[in-house]
């Protein structure tokens, strides 16, 4: 049975997809057979992992137009990583979410325990926000874990997830596990990002990881190539970097 794990915060530009990606590349280089499902509308993670649009998309499964395995596409890029994409395709999950979602809060779960006999990792991609649509993919999922950037908005932003996935659990009666934060685009030269570091760590209430800056995440993402095996001029990720996706890696999985 696989782990199911998604990776938000209700606020834009933190790097959720990048931080889905990359974590699911990890769990796929580590031999894990992992699968990418990209809940977002905008389908920014399926333009990053496949070149080409798909036969069908997450939105035809939802809708009934074909079976999950048919939409369900391997990575050629790596390994072990497969993907149920989004491509945006007329708009069809942004529909289905706003139409028809009320009346299948589970539909989400329901899919996802249909796949989860064939994959070890599960990981989902959310869009900014919690409506319905990213309301269903947080029940459908084991853990939560919350990525942010170093400024004292994301840490508002935080209580206020906090606060509404504890409505959200109650309501739904889920069980998902919320304790870990992931700060993005840490520079531990800025006093900011370091004061930002210990609030959340000394709040008690989380396992706080860092990922450095990297400009190698961007420039991956416009190749369409996996993070930790691209270079640029020679050079790939930063040896800290790497630490931190493999600590990352260790603790999401195995724990």
């Amino acid at each position: 049975m696989a782990k199911t794990v998604a990776f938000h915060l209700q606020k834009g530009g933190v790097g959720k997809t990048t931080i889905s990606g990359t974590l699911a590349c990890q769990s796929a280089l580590n031999g894990n057979k992992t699968l990418l499902i990209d809940c977002d509308p905008q389908g920014n993670l399926s333009s990053w992992f496949l070149t080409d649009p798909p036969k069908y998309e997450l939105a035809d499964v939802l809708q009934g137009k074909c079976f999950v395995f048919d939409a369900i596409v391997k990575v050629s890029m790596i390994d072990n990583l497969y993907i149920l994409p989004t491509f945006g395709i007329g708009g069809g999950l942004k529909l289905y979410s706003e139409t028809k979602l009320a009346d299948e809060p589970y539909v989400l779960e329901d899919l996802v325990k249909e796949v989860s006999e064939q994959f070890e990792h599960i990981v989902l991609d959310l869009s900014p926000g919690l409506g319905r649509l990213e309301r269903s993919a947080l029940i459908a999922s084991d853990e939560i874990v919350t990525p942010m950037t170093p400024e004292v908005f994301s840490l508002d932003g935080l209580e206020i997830f906090i606060d509404e996935l504890q409505r959200l659990k109650k309501n739904m009666r889920s069980n998902v596990r919320h304790n870990k934060i992931i700060i993005n685009s840490f520079d531990g030269r800025i006093r900011q990002h370091r004061d930002i570091y210990n609030a959340a760590e000394e709040s008690g209430r989380f396992k706080v990881f860092r990922i450095p800056v990297d400009p190698l995440f961007r420039k991956a993402q416009e190749a369409n190539r996996v993070p930790q095996v691209f270079k640029v001029k020679g050079r790939g990720l930063k040896p800290g970097t790497l630490e931190a996706l493999a600590e990352l890696d260790s603790n999401i999985w195995r724990n």
